[in-house]
This record gives C-alpha cells, structure tokens and sequence, in this order.
C-alpha cells in the first residue's frame, strides 16, 4: 500500500549513475532521452543525461523512477511544487 506524501519530505537514490529513485515527486514538467524537469516537495529538479527514460511514474505516491546514463542533478533555488503555465516558463 502506498504511503501518503509528508510534506517537505524528498529523496533521491542513485544506483551507478544508470537508475535513480525519487520520492516525493509532486509533478512532471517534461521529459525526452536528455532532459527530465520535475517538481519535488522541495522545488524543481532537472536530470540531465543521455538516453534517459521513466521506468515508473507514480504521482499519487510520489514515486519517480529514471533509467538511462545519469550525468546531472540540478535543484532550483526556487521554491515550488508545480510547473507555471506557458508564460511562467517563457519569462523564467
């Protein structure tokens, strides 16, 4: 059974550089073989790679599952749980 999402509560589990485990995922942006953009409870992340795929995409549960070859984690300094609207990320 699925555990309910604590606030404020984020992990992330990397396994050589090729499968990474998060939790605590409140929405995907976008994502192609390069570029995932997702939103955790503790602000957006950005994992940048090279053949990336979402294994499992579980947003009730907060679970976010990436396979591929992991080259970066990036955390924004801002904090939000969602994606903005077309004219949010057009003036970010």
């Amino acid at each position: 059974m699925d555990e309910p999402i604590r606030e404020g509560m984020h992990s992330a589990i990397l396994e050589n550089r090729e499968r990474l485990v998060l939790s605590g995922v409140t929405a995907v942006d976008s994502f192609d073989d390069r570029t995932v953009i997702l939103y955790t409870q503790l602000g957006e992340l950005v994992i940048v790679g090279r053949g990336l795929h979402m294994q499992q995409i579980s947003i009730e549960s907060g679970e976010v599952t990436v396979e591929g070859e992991v080259q970066a984690l990036r955390y924004s300094d801002r904090d939000r749980n969602a994606p903005a609207g077309l004219l949010g990320r057009l003036f970010r």
